[in-house]
């Protein structure tokens, strides 16, 4: 699976990931009043908001970006017709040709992670027949329970050609309280991506590996290091403009041939309607100027690599 992203991010020619998070103070009011409309100032009624936002922002973005990167909790907010409207962004993702992320962050043991990875990349057999529940092509994962919770997902990333991108150095503030911690003289991400690369290398797909990694783009120096540590690991890249990131800190997330890294930009592109540069396009033009912010975004990390 991580050479299919790495095909559409060259084809693309932009390591971009949209973050599809979206809240409803980011949906113009033209959308809320149509789904409120047809569904009433309910649950379903803010679900079914979001999922139209969602297609335009999709509709405008999907021939110049690889992949999109929908934030489960999101959509978990609305409860059930939240989900509904999750699996319905992932399969139209899926029809306008995009690899899908599911930034879901789960991390158990046992039959427990076995089952998400059953639910979010895997299948769940169901008398005589199987089904993909969520159908995503990555899931984000966190290591905090060790191997135990990691390896199912590395066992359905061989199995199904799906891949994973495990929590290393995240790009929160206080992520150094445990993240930073010096374990045997190395601080604690170091040790994961020591096991990220054990992992990976039963999920090898050409020069990179099904496992990847998230490091944040606020902590460049880290960045650097960590992708010497890890030089068959992709790198998911969060941080980027609304948290502080910049093009300089990225330029050390990628190898040497611009590929290894792909970076996120959630509420910079899918709310960039209200900002002051694309003020322009106003509301009802929220979508144009999300591509126009995929745009710009583009030019800015083209300019370091």
């Amino acid at each position: 699976m991580i050479q299919k992203l790495i095909d559409r991010i060259v084809k693309t020619d932009a390591p971009i990931v949209v973050g599809l998070d979206p809240n409803l103070s980011f949906v113009p009011q033209g959308i809320l009043h149509r789904a409120f409309e047809e569904k009433g100032e309910t649950l379903e009624g803010a679900a079914e908001a979001i999922w139209q936002f969602n297609k335009g922002i999709v509709d405008a973005v999907s021939d110049i970006v690889p992949a999109v990167k929908p934030q489960i909790a999101m959509y978990e907010q609305f409860g059930i017709p939240g989900l509904k409207a999750f699996k319905d962004t992932v399969d139209y993702c899926h029809e306008k040709g995009l690899i899908v992320i599911g930034d879901v962050k789960r991390g158990d043991i046992g039959s427990t992670s076995a089952s998400y990875a059953k639910a979010h990349i895997g299948r769940i057999e169901v008398g005589s027949k199987s089904y993909a529940p969520f159908d995503e092509d990555f899931a984000t994962v966190n290591p905090y329970l060790g191997t135990d919770g990691v390896k199912p997902f590395v066992e359905v990333c061989s199995s199904e050609d799906k891949g994973i991108f495990v929590l290393v150095k995240t790009s929160n503030p206080s992520s150094g309280e445990f993240q930073d911690r010096l374990v045997d003289g190395k601080p604690l991400y170091e040790l994961v991506a020591e096991k990220v690369c054990e992992w990976g290398s039963e999920s090898m797909d050409g020069d990179y590996s099904n496992v990847g990694c998230v490091v944040g783009a606020t902590y460049p120096e880290m960045g650097a290091r960590l992708r010497k540590l890890m030089p068959k690991t992709f790198i998911l890249v969060p941080g980027y403009g609304a948290q502080g990131g910049t093009a300089e800190d990225l330029k050390n997330f990628f190898n040497p041939d611009g590929l290894g890294a792909i970076v996120n930009s959630s509420r910079g592109i899918i709310a960039a309607y209200k900002k002051d540069e694309y003020k322009k396009y106003g509301e009802d033009g929220y979508a144009e100027a999300s591509r126009a912010a995929v745009l710009d975004m583009k030019k800015d990390i083209k300019s370091v690599l």
